[in-house]
């Protein structure tokens, strides 16, 4: 019997090696999943093909960085580094950027707050009323902007680094009220289309997140939105206009508005989840329907989201103020 199963084992093993490739049928998962149509033995067949999750093994993970055959620098700015790089291991290719099928993010040097960022956690849902906004959250977001953790940002707009990867800019300066830039993602590879990722920043400082965003504001978003999808589909023809999302996070990584521009293909993880990811179009209607005047805005509203238990809004805001209010229902 045993036999027997080595033997169907080495028959299956067989097959894979003789596939002939002869068209690339579908490719998804922000392409860490491809079907390829081609035959065997003169009979068609159909191949999928799935990225398989980087082996824990403290001996790989220890070498990979060391043995990769191929790496490209794709960017630079303040402590963020991002590449595409050709893994060392089970490759024929030979040292080939063309053949990338890494992406790498490098923060260096990283603080305690990367760290904590990307460590394993768990998440809390959690309600920020406009009382809650005024008097625990704005003060922990000013803390957080003074605290000097957005010259990147900076650095962009003024135009010190990653000049080369802007597709489009209002001239800057010219008006620091409707200026805006669009460049790629950092966590987008650049290749993979179906996987397109930008960010859109705008020059002004005085909004921080949708928060400050009010009913005035409606004409400018809109102006803006229809300038990031004119470049976006310049820049990349086989994009259409309606295969694009604009979103803006709450809450966000960093406190200076930006306005995520993804593919519709692009998998839907963790950043595109609900209470995380809001849709511009939908801040848009929803200050156009508020009552009051111009001034009416975001910071009105009552937003529920997740937040993870390492963070310091759950730490310091919101763990706090839960543990007041179990407290008085006790008493």
């Amino acid at each position: 019997m045993a036999d027997e199963v080595n033997d169907n084992k080495a028959k299956a093993e067989a097959l894979v090696p003789r596939f002939k490739f002869e068209r690339l049928l579908n490719q998804d998962q922000a392409g860490r999943r491809s079907a390829l149509v081609g035959s065997i033995d003169g009979q068609p067949a159909l191949v999928i093909l799935e990225r398989a999750p980087f082996p824990t093994s403290p001996d790989y993970l220890g070498s990979v960085t060391a043995s990769l055959a191929a790496l490209q620098n794709l960017g630079a700015n303040d402590i963020y580094h991002w590449y595409r790089a050709q893994s060392g291991s089970g490759s024929n290719s030979g040292s080939n950027i063309d053949f990338a099928d890494l992406k790498i993010n490098l923060i260096w040097p990283c603080t305690a707050k990367h760290i904590k960022k990307y460590s394993p956690q768990g998440l809390r849902v959690v309600t920020e009323t406009p009382d809650i906004y005024r008097a625990h959250v704005r003060p922990y977001v000013q803390s957080q902007r003074e605290a000097g953790r957005l010259s990147w940002v900076y650095n962009i707009i003024e135009g010190r680094s990653e000049v080369e990867d802007v597709i489009f800019r209002t001239p800057y300066g010219e008006d620091p009220v409707e200026g805006f830039l669009l460049l790629p993602d950092l966590n987008w590879d650049r290749t993979t289309l179906e996987a397109l990722h930008l960010l859109a920043l705008v020059e002004r400082r005085d909004l921080w997140s949708l928060r400050d965003l009010r009913k005035k504001h409606v004409p400018w978003l809109r102006h803006m939105r229809q300038k990031l999808l004119d470049a976006a589909t310049r820049a990349y023809p086989a994009v259409a206009r309606d295969q694009l999302k604009l979103y803006v996070h709450y809450q966000p990584t960093y406190y200076h508005l930006h306005v995520h521009i993804v593919h519709v293909a692009l998998e839907a993880g963790a950043t595109q989840a609900v209470g995380k990811a809001i849709g511009l179009e939908s801040i848009m209607a929803q200050l156009e329907t508020m009552a009051g005047d111009d001034e009416a805005g975001m910071d009105g509203v009552t937003m529920t989201y997740t937040v993870g238990e390492a963070s310091d809004l759950w730490v310091e805001v919101f763990g706090p103020l839960r543990d007041k209010e179990q407290g008085a229902q006790a008493e």
